[in-house]
């Protein structure tokens, strides 16, 4: 399971020329999920997410999490996270894990974000043709990952 996790000051994202999510201050998060990736990574993830302390303090460190700042959401799956540039000039996506396999963790993964966080999450839509909009701030942009096994 990878996640690439960008600090913004806002983020959206389109399908078929409608927004179907949007936040404000937050956590834009792309998740994808590859053949070794188990249900076990997703608690894993979402404690992680949920504790990150990449927002700035008063003093402008890196202190505070998403909780704390009142932050926002917005999950978007990719499977292109697992794409390999190594040989050739296409990509490779043997290492993904199967659409339907994928789509069940990632409805997993956004259930148990919204136990832990709060049903404001917002979502893209899996497997969709998406736009995605975003204000990185900072920049900040940081990559997860955990693949404990297949034990789905």
């Amino acid at each position: 399971m990878r996640l690439l996790i960008q600090r913004v000051s806002d983020a959206s994202v389109e399908v078929s020329g409608e927004t179907v999510g949007s936040i404000g201050k937050g956590l834009l998060v792309f998740v994808g999920f590859g053949k070794k990736s188990g249900e076990s990574d997703i608690p894993w993830m979402v404690e992680k997410l949920n504790g990150l302390r990449i927002f700035p303090d008063s003093e402008g460190h890196m202190n505070l999490n998403i909780h704390e700042i009142s932050g926002e959401i917005l999950v978007v799956s990719q499977f292109t996270l697992y794409g390999s540039c190594q040989k050739g000039r296409r990509p490779s996506f043997e290492p993904a894990m199967p659409p339907g396999e994928a789509e069940n963790q990632y409805d997993r993964f956004v259930q148990q974000l919204k136990e832990s966080f709060g049903p404001t999450i917002q979502t893209g839509v899996f497997g969709a043709d998406m736009q995605v909009s975003l204000t990185n701030d900072g920049p900040v942009t940081f990559w997860l990952e955990r693949e404990s096994g297949n034990d789905v």
